[in-house]
């Protein structure tokens, strides 16, 4: 086990990732630039991985992506909202249904003959069972999580979602196999909220969403909590703003102001959890047909308490859809590696024109490389000389029960350039078998590349608590880009 003392919430993993863009678990760099990749090449549409079905079918008028993707077993498994033409459509929100949908690629999916819910005269079909007394319950979204360590395998399946019937207040269901739902009659058990974030962290179960309700006006993430899913806090809190923070002006009106809208969709990576969001961008009247809105990037280590990387950044930017004319994007809670990339599902808000893929090579979201101006001596030490500081950065503390493994995501490495990874005490001193010349450099790059010492290939289990110091070196040194380190 890895313990991440990062002096906010400390975590236990068996595979810590270390990301640039994570300044709490990379608190010291030098010489160092963090930048983000975008999920969209300008010129390059992102394609439609799930579209709508054929006339007759559950979805055949619209898809909408408040939902979620869980990777099981070697399968990616999709629950998203759809609406047929067969539906009654006086109101949007009223009979959107729960269908699901399967893939081993992320982007050839399938929809399943689930055999549970008649539609249009016959049950062969992609609905999930999920309603009460045998009606549909009206979702405008619905997170799903995975809890396989529940004792009770009924509850394996969680889903804190929001709906017509209950008012659109938090109500939670529960399943063994996530096709079959039970709802309970206290629903449901918290305020009002527009939720995506859905997750357990340290034995507490979090949803997260929209909230402008619970601080004023304005769309904010909010959190509720509960450890047993079943009893929830009445009061919500406050994990990120972007309406009046300077020197952005202050705005009464709704729509019309910088927000965050329907929260966060999580990605838990054991030592960090990767949020991604709506970036509402408002427009000075309050016509939300001028909206616009790309996907961004948040951090989190505790569920509540969420910080862009770099603020305003578009993840996603909204411009070039497929079959879309909107301006705005937003999202589920759909994120993960499959095979060599890492994937992002999302939707075009508001058409309802089916699931979209965005993509970067795996864990490539961001990195650190030197900064392109020459080097110049950092420091004055007591002896009178100047010392030349190569770019680096210092992890936080780890704590470690068994020897673990250290690797590299790094790319620009050659006969010039290279990487050194050497181990430091918590008080940052050497640890000598481990560091200087006895760390041996990297120099070949790949997507999780071993790193070595001279003695051996692992940091053992008799170090305790150390820190990770990692230099870019070299005559190149500025070719270096570093994107992830995993410790395992």
């Amino acid at each position: 086990m890895i313990i991440v003392n990062n002096g906010t919430t400390d975590s236990a993993t068996t595979e810590a990732v270390l990301f640039p863009f994570d300044d709490v678990t990379i608190p010291f760099t030098a010489g160092l630039r963090m930048e983000l990749i975008a999920g969209k090449t300008p010129g390059v549409k992102n394609p439609i991985v799930l579209d709508n079905g054929p006339l007759g079918a559950p979805d055949d008028l619209l898809v909408k992506f408040y939902g979620t993707i869980i990777p099981i077993d070697g399968e990616l498994r999709m629950w998203y909202l759809t609406k047929g033409n067969d539906d009654d459509v006086n109101r949007l929100e009223e009979q959107f249904k729960v269908c699901y949908a399967t893939s081993t690629d992320g982007i050839n999916w399938e929809k399943p003959n689930l055999g549970l819910v008649e539609y249009n005269g016959n049950k062969n079909n992609n609905i999930v069972k999920f309603q009460k007394n045998g009606k549909n319950l009206g979702f405008a979204a619905c997170p799903i999580m995975y809890d396989p360590d529940d004792p009770d395998p009924k509850r394996r399946f969680k889903s804190a979602f929001e709906s017509e019937t209950y008012g659109n207040c938090i109500s939670v269901g529960f399943s063994a196999d996530g096709f079959t739902w039970d709802i309970p009659d206290y629903n449901p058990v918290a305020p009002a909220l527009e939720q995506t974030g859905l997750i357990k962290i340290n034995g507490c179960y979090m949803v997260n969403g929209q909230g402008g309700r619970h601080f004023g006006q304005g769309r904010k993430l909010a959190t509720f909590a509960s450890y047993d899913f079943e009893h929830w806090t009445q009061s919500a809190c406050m994990g990120l703003r972007r309406d009046n923070l300077p020197p952005r002006p202050i705005k009464y009106e709704w729509n019309t102001a910088e927000e965050v809208h329907l929260g966060a969709g999580l990605w838990d990576r054991g030592n960090v959890v990767l949020g991604v969001y709506d970036i509402w961008h408002g427009p000075a009247t309050s016509d939300r047909a001028d909206v616009t809105m790309d996907l961004g990037l948040v951090v989190t280590h505790d569920g509540l308490q969420y910080k862009e990387p770099i603020p305003d950044f578009k993840f996603v930017p909204s411009y070039e859809e497929i079959g879309s004319s909107s301006n705005c994007l937003s999202h589920g809670q759909a994120m993960a590696n499959v095979g060599d990339n890492t994937f992002l599902w999302y939707e075009s808000w508001g058409d309802g024109t089916g699931v979209r893929l965005a993509k970067w090579e795996r864990d490539r979201l961001g990195y650190f490389q030197q900064y392109d101006y020459p080097r110049r001596p950092a420091y004055l030490p007591p002896d009178g000389t100047f010392v030349d500081v190569d770019p680096h950065f210092i992890t936080c503390p780890f704590t470690i029960d068994k020897a673990t493994s250290v690797f590299a995501n790094v790319d620009g490495l050659s006969q010039y350039s290279e990487l050194k990874v050497e181990v430091l005490t918590k008080e940052f001193i050497p640890i000598p078998e481990l560091s200087g010349d006895n760390a041996i450099p990297l120099k070949q790059s790949g997507l999780k590349e071993p790193i070595s010492w001279k003695s051996g290939n692992t940091i053992n289990s008799s170090v305790k608590e150390f820190r990770l110091k990692v230099t870019s070196a070299g005559i190149r040194s500025e070719d270096v880009k570093i994107y992830a380190l995993y410790l395992s």
